[in-house]
């Protein structure tokens, strides 16, 4: 599922910047505002899903292995990222979405003004590229653990008969 759930994401994220590239590099306003709009249809809900998803199974596979879930330190930045990217999803791609689509309705109507913004191209290359890391994190484990566990503290045994 966590696997599965990952490539879900990535497989989005590269759809998503597959409709981003038309749009901005097409000189046919008709296709530029189709791409932009069908961004905010099938993105944003589906990637929030598949982030989602993954953070749940990977908790899940966290809690149940012997990686655990802030054990080492790729589990935790992998967990860090997923939960920052999900947030961001949510709170900031969405919104910029939004809006690229209204510009995208104005574009098919006709609007000279409506101008797709270049910033769209920030997800479409900071996304991919996170979760890529994230893969290779899963694939490398680099940094070791988190804390190691204390050394046992070595005791002395007292001899109880000599000391009365």
């Amino acid at each position: 599922m966590h696997i599965l759930s990952a490539a879900a994401w990535l497989g989005i994220d590269l759809a998503l910047g597959i409709l981003v590239v038309v749009a901005l590099s097409t000189e046919d306003t008709g296709i530029a505002g189709v791409a932009i709009q069908a961004i905010d249809l099938f993105a944003i809900w589906p990637m929030f899903g598949a982030s989602v998803v993954c953070m749940i199974s990977g908790v899940v596979l966290g809690l149940g292995s012997k990686y655990g879930l802030v054990r080492y330190w790729w589990v935790a930045t992998k967990l860090f990222m997923n939960v920052g990217m999900s947030l961001l999803i949510a709170f900031s791609l969405r919104p910029g979405v939004r809006e690229a689509a209204e510009i995208g309705k104005r574009m098919l109507a006709g609007d000279p003004t409506a101008v797709i913004p270049p910033d769209v191209m920030y997800p479409v290359v900071v996304a991919p590229t996170l979760l890529l890391f994230a893969y290779i994190l899963s694939v490398f484990k680099p940094w070791g653990r988190i804390r190691r566990s204390a050394q046992p503290v070595k005791r002395e045994r007292r001899d109880l008969v000599g000391a009365v």
